[in-house]
Order: C-alpha cells, then sequence, then structure tokens
C-alpha cells in the first residue's frame, strides 16, 4: 500500500496547478514519479511505517479494548461509547506515530532520486539536531495527527461495530466473511472521507514550508484555514482518492484479522 501513500502525500504537499512540478492527475503522478525518481521512489519513506507499524496497531487495538470496558461502566449507550473507546484510541495512537510520520513525510517530500536521499535514521538525526524532539522538531504537527486518528478510529470503530450489531449475521461462513468485509469497506472509506483535512494540514505542516527558513503553516486549524483561504475547501481533499484506496480495503482487511485472531484467542487462551 505504501506507493498509494507517497503520492497522496506528493498531492496533499502541492500548492495548486500554478506550480510547474505539479501534478495533473493520479495517473500523471504515478508516471511521473516513475520516470524521475524510479520504481524506488515509491517507496520512499518506508522504513519508519515498517518500524512504526507493529507497536502503532498494537496500542490502537490494546487501548480501544481497555477504553471499551471502561466506558461500559459509564451510562453512555452502548454504540457511543464504542465510538468514544475509538476515539481515546485513536489519540493514544496518534502520539506514538506521529515522530515516525515527520521523518516519513519529509523523505516521501523529497523528489530527488532515491539513492540519494538520505536514509530515515539519517533523516531522523537531522531533524532532532536542527529543531529537536519538541512540536518544532520530531514531534510537530502532533494536533493535526491527533485529530487525523482521533477522528478516523472514532468513525472506523463506532460504525463497523454498530453496523455490523445491527445487520443480522449469516450462518454461511463465507457469506459472513463477506459481510464484515463490506462492512469494514464502507467503514474505512467514510473515515477517511471525514479525516483528511487533519491529513491535508498534517502533510503541509511535516512537509516542506513553500519559503527555506520560513514557517508558513504552524498548527492544525491555522493551517486548514490557510489552505481553504489561499486554495478553495477542495483543498482540504486532496490525495482523497489514493487515500481510500489504501484504506477503504486495508481497513477492512485490519478489522477482520483483529475480529478473528481476537476471537480464537478468546477460545484457545
Amino acid at each position: 500500500m505504501h506507493p498509494l501513500d507517497v503520492v497522496k502525500t506528493r498531492f496533499q504537499i502541492q500548492r495548486g496547478t500554478s506550480d510547474p512540478n505539479s501534478y495533473k492527475s493520479l495517473g500523471d503522478c504515478f508516471r511521473t514519479i516513475f520516470r524521475n525518481e524510479g520504481i524506488l521512489g515509491f517507496y520512499k519513506g518506508i522504513l519508519p511505517p515498517i518500524v512504526a507499524e507493529t507497536p502503532k496497531r498494537a496500542v490502537k487495538f490494546f487501548t480501544f479494548e481497555q477504553y471499551k470496558k471502561l466506558l461500559n461502566l459509564t451510562p453512555l449507550s452502548p454504540g457511543v461509547a464504542l465510538s468514544a473507546a475509538g476515539l481515546g484510541a485513536g489519540l493514544t495512537e496518534a502520539v506514538v506515530v506521529n515522530p515516525f510520520e515527520v521523518v516519513k513525510v519529509s523523505l516521501q517530500a523529497n523528489r530527488d532520486n532515491f539513492k540519494e536521499q538520505p536514509s530515515s535514521f539519517a533523516q531522523a538525526r537531522r531533524i532532532i539536531k536542527t529543531d529537536g524532539f519538541g512540536l518544532s522538531g520530531l514531534n510537530k504537527g502532533l494536533t493535526s495527527t491527533l485529530g487525523r486518528h482521533g477522528v478516523f478510529n472514532m468513525i472506523y470503530f463506532g460504525f463497523y461495530f454498530n453496523v455490523k450489531d445491527a445487520i443480522p449475521s449469516n450462518p454461511d461462513p463465507t457469506l459472513e466473511f463477506m459481510r464484515k468485509f463490506a462492512i469494514g469497506l464502507v467503514s474505512g472509506t467514510i473515515s477517511s472521507c471525514v479525516n483528511i483535512p487533519f491529513d491535508v494540514a498534517k502533510s503541509r505542516i511535516q512537509g516542506p514550508q513553500p519559503v527555506p527558513g520560513e514557517i508558513k503553516y504552524r498548527t492544525c486549524f491555522q493551517t486548514m484555514a490557510l489552505v481553504y483561504r489561499e486554495e478553495g475547501y477542495l483543498a482540504l481533499y486532496k490525495g482523497l482518492v489514493p487515500k481510500i484506496m489504501r484504506l477503504g480495503p486495508g481497513g477492512a482487511v485490519m478489522l477482520l484479522v483483529y475480529e478473528y485472531v481476537f476471537g480464537w484467542l478468546q477460545k484457545n487462551w
């Protein structure tokens, strides 16, 4: 799925069509990256997600279960409790993943040949040396990442489990699998559509600034307002197609693996 993530980031950081380097379409982006940066250009910044993926998903699903247990003790309805648990899991996940996202986005924005760009570790060291670990350095864009993951997981978990419980299960294992996959696909797609303005803001903050040495995109909502004012509301949805292509089916697979593995562990352990 990583090539789609690279394409998504490239669309999100470009500022209008007046830029001579802007991509005209999804196909043009794929062709241009392949022509100028080679096949490995689609795998820029892949190491941070690989390193972060296991702890990120572990934190997401572990904290979701813990928040769910706590919220079941409150007077909240089961549907609201599931969404709130998803929100809490997303916010917790964002804190873990944000430093990796900073390194990843900075590498994905680099249009040099893959062999010429710095390694993930060298890029992380450069960011720390220049700007430190704080909100100007390895944790910049944290508010946008909190918004992105919080909103996504609130809808993702809330929609999936509420709709799954509302639609009768099927005794046929294959049809039951397809039922869950379809709900997961819709869940991932809706979540991606709702949270993408936070994703655009995150990419603008964590990516290269328009003028070197001058910070234009500072905070989450300031960046959203600036993008809206300068480029229109559709600019807040840049990269939506590759994002849906990645997180629609990817989100469905993730929930299905979680459900089936969790059920097997409960039964056997």
